[in-house]
């Protein structure tokens, strides 16, 4: 496994686990009033970066990659 692919994974994970956090925070805990615009603005780009995790690892983006993975491991020989 490469590098890049390592850190793309653990990115994606650290984003997940962000989201879930966040979103079991604002279940059990009561937002705080005086701060509560610059909170909607942080849970609403957390939940854009975790749609687009999802949408690399399971949405057209994994098909793309393995597609040119594929290309790549089976170059016709000269």
């Amino acid at each position: 496994m490469k590098t890049k692919d390592v850190v793309m994974y653990v990115l994606g994970g650290l984003i997940t686990l962000c989201f879930f956090f966040v979103l079991y925070l604002l279940i059990f805990y009561p937002m705080p009033q005086e701060n509560k615009d610059v909170l909607y603005l942080a849970i609403g780009a957390l939940i854009g970066f975790e749609g687009a995790v999802v949408n690399y690892f399971y949405g057209s983006s994994a098909g793309s990659a393995q597609k040119t993975e594929l290309m790549t491991n089976n170059k016709p020989k000269e």
